[in-house]
């Protein structure tokens, strides 16, 4: 009898430990960039409803628009400032849950007329 009876079932079990690990952070690394992409989205989308509001154009505080919209996708305001030399410039901040314990998503944007 072989002293190296089984090696090659230890070895495949190795291998597969190591392709599901390799399979489990891949997936993670997954969430975490549609995360982000929906926190981009959310910020884009509240700060032109936010800038849409201060410019007039729509009715509302355009911190409290840009919270409502950014609810609606699912992501919480963290910050907005109103700016602009006419106040009609949002900046707004929002976070995702990024599906993992590490990895809340932000998201920034800045909507107002052209400079």
């Amino acid at each position: 009898m072989s002293t190296e009876a089984g090696a090659g079932t230890v070895l495949a079990a190795g291998l597969a430990l190591v392709l599901i690990v390799l399979l489990g952070a891949t997936m993670m690394l997954a969430r975490a960039a549609v995360a982000a992409s929906r926190a981009a989205t959310a910020a884009d989308l509240a700060a032109l409803a936010g800038a849409d509001a201060a410019r007039g154009l729509s009715s509302g505080d355009p911190c409290t628009v840009a919270a409502d919209i950014a609810g609606r996708h699912e992501a919480v305001l963290v910050a907005c400032v109103v700016q602009g030399a006419q106040a009609d410039t949002v900046e707004v901040e929002v976070a995702v849950d990024g599906g993992v314990p590490w990895a809340a998503a932000t998201g920034r944007a800045r909507a107002g007329p052209p400079p």
